[in-house]
């Protein structure tokens, strides 16, 4: 079979949140590249996944000039509730300095890729067998198979893998060279999407586990339950969850239509470096925050401006000091996010259930949380790092 040679500056893997900020940044900034997703576009915009940009993310999409992604069905984050045994709780929380928003991943997703796309950006679409190669050259070159079943090469300057944990970028990388740090919490999220409105909307704690019923739309909720990590979802009727739900609140809730159910496994991941020759790691493919923290945009947000200012110096003033500290730069900021996300989750995990680590810890994370509703000191650190300032 022929194979079709061409080249550009930066090849993209991976048409998320990650990929497509990078490569709005760069097409508005000169800097030619091509964004490969194996994905058909149908399949990228409906996918259902949470998500939250904090105050961090809107203004940096402001700052790049992209304000017009935060359009569509956003919500205010600030609309959500707190409840502790069935009592609503009245946190006050700094808003000062937050303007996070609800958006699921896929509306995001959607306008970065309608933004991209009428701005002439190169997006392509089911692109099969994705494989770096030569990544420790000069001149790497990345190949696939493109939807008729040509077969295609890029030669690049650099490569940005930002497919995702489970995606080629980082396999692509010798197991020898990279160290993975991870944690593995002692309890799963079920997580439902139904087709009813938001009601009660925000996050509840109680002996029976967590839980949180987040609004994804007019008439769609996402819903999380904490089980065991044994759980499978056959072990979860329709009954049962908004029996659980209901009880966990502590009132009424909407129901209607489950759409799908799915047991999520609760992990921190990071790895380290984040970089290798010449491919570059981005959100999801270089670290993994549970679902708890709402940092998962915020740090592909974060990698994504780090690398697009690197590779930007680099071709426009031949300076590559910001793509060799890459690594180093991303990594601190990380690690604090990390440790935020590591805190809230078992913080608000331990402060209901006792079956993980027993009364002890439930009453310790409930003098947490207690602490968050009386101490102004305790409230501004926990808005900053809600809001991505800190």
């Amino acid at each position: 079979m022929t194979e079709t040679r061409e080249s550009t500056t930066v090849v993209i893997i991976g048409a998320g949140v990650a990929g497509l900020t990078l490569g709005n940044f760069l097409l508005r900034n000169g800097i030619d590249c091509i964004v490969l997703e194996k994905h058909p576009r149908a399949y990228v915009e409906q996918r259902q996944r949470a998500g939250t940009i904090d105050g961090f993310g809107v203004r940096m999409l402001r700052e790049w000039g992209l304000e017009e992604v935060l359009a569509g069905n956003p919500i205010p984050e600030s609309e959500g509730g707190f409840y502790i045994d069935g009592q609503a709780m009245p946190i006050d929380v700094d808003d000062d300095n937050n303007e996070s928003l609800y958006c699921p991943q896929q509306v995001l997703v959607r306008n970065l890729t309608e933004v991209f796309l009428r701005d002439g950006g190169d997006l392509r679409y089911e692109a099969a067998d994705v494989t770096p190669q030569n990544i420790t050259t000069e001149r790497p070159v990345v190949r696939y198979q493109d939807a008729d079943g040509s077969a295609k090469a890029i030669d690049c300057d650099f490569i940005a893998g930002c497919d995702g944990f489970h995606g080629v970028s980082r396999r692509s990388i010798p197991a020898s060279a990279l160290t993975q740090h991870s944690h593995e919490y002692g309890y799963n999220w079920l997580s439902v999407l139904a087709a009813v409105p938001t009601s009660p909307s925000g996050m509840a704690i109680h002996d029976l586990g967590l839980a949180g019923m987040i609004p994804r739309g007019p008439q769609a909720s996402r819903i999380y339950l904490q089980c065991s990590v044994d759980d499978a979802p056959e072990q979860w009727p329709d009954e049962r969850i908004w029996s659980e739900l209901e009880a966990r609140f502590g009132c009424p809730v909407s129901t209607g239509e489950i759409i799908t159910k799915q047991i999520v496994p609760l992990r921190s991941v990071v790895f380290d470096p984040m970089s290798y020759g010449k491919l570059f790691l981005l959100g999801d493919a270089a670290h993994i925050v549970p679902p708890m923290s709402a940092k998962g945009i915020h740090l592909a947000l974060h990698d994504s401006e780090i690398f697009a200012r690197a590779a930007i110096r680099q071709v426009k003033e031949g300076d590559s000091s910001l793509l060799d500290s890459y690594s180093e730069t991303c990594l601190p900021h990380i690690w604090n996010y990390q440790a935020f996300a590591t805190w809230i989750t078992d913080t608000m995990h331990n402060a209901g259930f006792t079956g993980y680590e027993g009364e002890f810890r439930k009453r310790v994370a409930r003098a947490e949380l207690q602490r968050q509703f009386t101490s102004d000191a305790a409230n501004k650190l926990f808005s900053e790092l809600a809001a991505g300032t800190n």
